[in-house]
């Protein structure tokens, strides 16, 4: 999923998901945020070295089966690299070219990064939740701090993981995100009440990368 995240996910969209966190988190001690980015990854390298290993190849067949000159067959190589390299200038096709482990592998790597560079670890239980999601990629990931991770298992966000995955492959961003937040403040609740001095100590609104 390509295109500017303004378009996917409008300032009206946010505010109303920027409610929805508000209201998960009334019953938790833990503080959710949502960061959506339109891509974890460039992988212009990747892209090279495919073309690079692709033109590796292409002189085997035409030895065999041409009777081209050895000039022709690097002329063949260059126009190969080339017609690789300008195809990938379009991100879907470069993002057709990444094998998806990667894709996935990178995503995570952005959301890991991206939960200790926006601060979530400044909470003063260690209750930050963040729920990241790569439009690119089409990858979620929830990371937790380590008051969540003694209380909660990674695992038990799998769930909630699948569905948000299916829902922005149907183009279901918005109605995505909102059930995602509503089922992490659940989990949350039953497992990090809300205590009685608590306070809300990360930002509500939803963190854009475009």
């Amino acid at each position: 999923m390509t295109g500017r995240i303004a378009d996917l996910l409008p300032p009206a969209a946010c505010e109303r998901l920027a409610a929805a966190v508000s209201r998960a988190e009334a019953g938790t001690s833990g503080e959710i945020v949502v960061m959506v980015s339109r891509r974890a990854g460039a992988y212009r390298s990747v892209v090279l070295l495919a073309a690079l290993i692709a033109a590796l190849i292409l002189p085997w067949p035409l030895i065999a089966l041409t009777g081209w000159s050895a000039t022709a067959i690097l002329l063949a190589q260059a126009a190969l690299v080339a017609a690789i390299l300008g195809l990938s200038q379009n991100e879907r096709l470069r993002l057709a070219l990444v094998p998806r482990r990667l894709r996935s592998a990178r995503a995570r790597e952005a959301g890991q990064r991206a939960f200790w560079s926006r601060g979530l670890s400044r909470t003063r239980s260690r209750t930050g939740v963040l729920l990241y999601l790569s439009l690119a990629e089409r990858h979620a990931e929830i990371v937790t701090d380590l008051g969540v991770l003694q209380r909660i298992p990674a695992q038990a966000w799998d769930g909630i993981l699948a569905d948000l995955t299916r829902a922005l492959a149907r183009g279901e961003i918005e109605g995505g995100l909102t059930a995602a937040v509503e089922r992490i403040g659940a989990c949350l609740a039953e497992h990090l009440p809300a205590g009685p001095h608590d306070r809300d100590e990360l930002p509500n609104r939803v963190i854009v990368a475009d």
